[in-house]
């Protein structure tokens, strides 16, 4: 399969000014995707807080750097509005890891393990539900890096931006139509 490659736009949101001016913009959209990641563990009993919070446009992707900036009141803001769809998988986990930083009730949230039922998909991680549905792979070699790094590689940058845009390219796709389960080769038959 060919490699999956967030086409956009990336912009790294480590500062108070900058969280404001990216939610506020990302508060006008309709839908977003969305995803967070945390440095790995590799010591039992050792957990690390939410280093990154990725919101993605079709074009465009922002990673806010919460080591850095905090859980701040226009991110938290955004995470809350119902005007906004925020579409992730495993949010759960997410908004767990969230909430540790400070308060919030999340709003306007998709789910794609839920959403992708309807469509025949019972995989339900991102890799194998944008391969059945894009017949493209994403990799997850960055995902064990250190996402608390004083700066985030190019690598880092981009496997963090795909992640969040491929729950909203996968959820527009599938909402618009465009994936028929019966002509997908991933599909078994019931």
């Amino acid at each position: 399969m060919p490699v999956a490659k967030f086409p956009g736009k990336i912009y790294i949101i480590d500062n108070a000014a900058d969280a404001r001016s990216a939610a506020a913009y990302l508060m006008r959209q309709p839908a977003l995707g969305f995803d967070t990641e945390t440095r790995p563990t590799f010591r039992k009993g050792e957990t690390h807080d939410v280093a990154l919070v990725q919101l993605s446009t079709i074009d465009e992707c922002f990673l806010f750097r919460v080591n850095m900036t905090g859980f701040c009141e226009p991110l938290r803001k955004l995470m809350e509005s119902p005007d906004v769809l925020k579409i992730g998988l495993s949010t759960k986990d997410d908004f767990h890891g969230l909430s540790r930083l400070a308060p919030f009730v999340p709003a306007g949230i998709v789910e794609l393990q839920h959403f992708v039922g309807k469509y025949d998909i019972t995989d339900l991680s991102l890799q194998k539900v944008y391969a059945i549905v894009f017949g493209e792979h994403i990799t997850k070699g960055q995902r064990l890096t250190n996402w608390e790094a004083p700066s985030l590689s190019p690598a880092q940058q981009a496997y963090a931006s795909l992640d969040a845009w491929a729950c909203l390219r996968i959820y527009r796709h599938l909402s618009e139509g465009l994936f028929d389960p019966s002509r997908s080769p991933f599909i078994k038959e019931q």
